[in-house]
């Protein structure tokens, strides 16, 4: 069964057609100023594209377009680009490559601009990897680059230069808006966007907000029971005699999973981290000939916090449902957990303080309205007699794991 389910998660990691992002309607403008509706590639770009997919029609094979034939293109109600040519600072924010020059270092080029307001004054967002910079214009005037940059002081000391303060207080001004308005900014996409949208409010020009437009729920909080399967191995290197293959056990688990969506990508990727009580108790009897009647009673009794930090990656069957495959590093917390080896008698032979390791989990499910979720979960082997060096174990479990989303 366990080969099984790691056979099935290797099928649907390469398993391309779910993978596929859909194409949505827009439009581009091309070099002659021509309007085009199409459906667009709608890949959530974390870094500003160079080009992108489209297709005319849904049954026909989808094109690129490039940067050099395109003068705007824009996915409805999602996101919007214009291409500019402007010039850029490019300096790193790294404190190890940051230089002793306040002042930006501009270079001409050609760019895509995300559009994040539209109105009397527009701002746009430049990314690229660590690479952050916003723009700028006015009434239909030129794009230009909102100045910040890291600089060293000296080998102990970094300054920031914040012009863009400057730039906002000279060009884009209102009458009621103060000093300490701008003084309080940051260099930051929520600060810009709400200075924005308030200075074309001042001069009673409306406002589009293409980021309010793709708002997305990037945090889930999810009640998660679930039913395990273990099992328990024992052997010991220097007596074979005494090792223990102990039962297949069901048992119940509880764990409550914090998932954070990472914010590009189509909400494709996430991160979660879940605490989840588990137990496992068995007990088994075998023969050898170093006990006394020839027979070893061996019980297990082991509970404990697991903390799986899982990287999950999710495929779209529509609007409504969505599958999903996670790879989990696993720490493992026990409490007051112990094997133990006694005679008929009731004597004891040896008594171990189980000790964990870490172990990795893969795992596959199926989520509905983003609200219930189904997972089938296997873990690779535990070692849970860390602390004793001539002692092997082997603890495994498969889990059907049930989800249900209160946040």
């Amino acid at each position: 069964m366990k080969n099984q389910i790691l056979f099935l998660l290797i099928v649907i990691l390469s398993f391309n057609s779910f993978a596929q992002i859909s194409f949505e309607k827009g439009y581009y403008i091309d070099n002659s100023n021509q309007k085009n509706n199409c459906l667009i590639k709608n890949i959530d770009w974390k870094n500003n594209p160079t080009e992108f997919e489209y297709k005319l029609s849904e049954n026909i094979e989808p094109k690129t377009l490039t940067i050099k034939e395109i003068k705007e293109f824009s996915i409805n109600n999602i996101s919007k680009y214009v291409r500019s040519t402007v010039n850029i600072d490019r300096s790193s924010e790294s404190l190890s490559k940051l230089s002793e020059d306040k002042n930006p270092i501009f270079k001409e080029e050609e760019l895509f601009l995300k559009v994040l307001v539209e109105g009397k004054a527009n701002l746009y967002q430049y990314v690229d990897n660590n690479l952050k910079r916003y723009f700028y214009n006015k009434d239909n005037s030129n794009i230009e680059q909102l100045i910040f940059k890291s600089y060293k002081l000296n080998e102990s000391e970094a300054r920031k230069n914040n012009r863009f303060r400057q730039q906002l207080w000279s060009n884009l001004n209102c009458s009621n808006f103060k000093m300490s308005k701008i003084e309080g900014l940051n260099y930051k996409k929520n600060d810009l966007l709400k200075y924005f949208i308030e200075y074309n409010k001042c001069y009673n020009n409306s406002s589009t907000n293409f980021e309010a437009k793709q708002k997305k729920d990037l945090f889930n909080l999810t009640l998660r029971p679930r039913l395990n399967s273990s099992s328990l191995s024992t052997q010991n290197s220097s007596s074979g005699s005494n090792s223990v293959d102990f039962d297949n056990e069901i048992g119940f688990g509880f764990g409550i999973e914090a998932e954070f969506i990472l914010p590009y990508n189509k909400n494709k990727w996430a991160i979660a981290i879940e605490p989840t009580y588990q137990s496992y108790k068995s007990e088994k009897t075998t023969n050898t000939d170093n006990v006394s009647g020839g027979e070893l009673i061996a019980s297990v009794d082991y509970s404990s916090i697991e903390i799986p930090l899982s990287l999950r990656h999710y495929f779209f069957l529509n609007n409504n449902s969505k599958i999903f495959v996670n790879a989990s590093f696993i720490v493992d917390i026990s409490s007051n957990s112990s094997i133990e080896h006694k005679r008929n008698d009731g004597s004891i032979v040896n008594l171990f303080e189980i000790e964990t390791r870490t172990n990795l989990g893969l795992g596959v499910g199926y989520k509905q309205n983003d609200k219930y979720s189904l997972e089938i979960r296997y873990q690779t082997s535990r070692e849970v007699l860390g602390n004793y060096t001539s002692w092997d174990t082997d603890y495994n479990t498969l889990s059907i794991i049930f989800g249900y989303s209160i946040f």
